[in-house]
């Protein structure tokens, strides 16, 4: 299984002060946003190089993000790492033992296949893998 970085994402809970930082003061880019609404979150992917930062603002009281904010705060809340196959790559993590939190991907921003593994089999962080569509 090869993976590369997709994007880190990151809970703001004031999306104005976050672009005013990451927009305005960076320089960089932010593409329009996008509604997720199976986590009740507004993506804003910001370009960097190969990857992207991806702003988590969220929608509702009781999403992922909303809740993540309100126990630690803002700030870094997954890495996505890309691959060609997720089916697989669920597979092949699931045989090792390691923890999921997904056991099938999902649909998630950009018409992406997404699953979650378990910070617990991680070493503390919560990783996303990624698989774009197909063209």
């Amino acid at each position: 299984m090869k993976a590369t970085l997709d994007h880190i994402g990151i809970a703001v809970g004031d999306l104005a002060q976050a672009l005013a930082f990451y927009r305005d003061a960076l320089g960089l880019e932010v593409e329009p946003p996008e509604e997720v609404p199976s986590q009740r979150v507004r993506a804003h992917f910001v370009p960097v190089g190969e990857a992207t930062l991806e702003l988590l603002e969220p929608t509702a009281p009781d999403s992922p993000i909303a809740k993540f904010i309100e126990k630690r705060g803002p700030g870094v809340h997954h890495v996505t790492l890309r691959v060609d196959d997720i089916r697989e790559a669920l597979g092949r993590l699931k045989a090792r033992g390691v923890r999921l939190i997904d056991e099938a991907p999902r649909e998630g921003a950009e018409g992406a296949l997404i699953a979650f593994v378990h910070p617990a089999s991680t070493h503390g962080v919560l990783v996303e893998l990624k698989q774009r569509p197909k063209d």
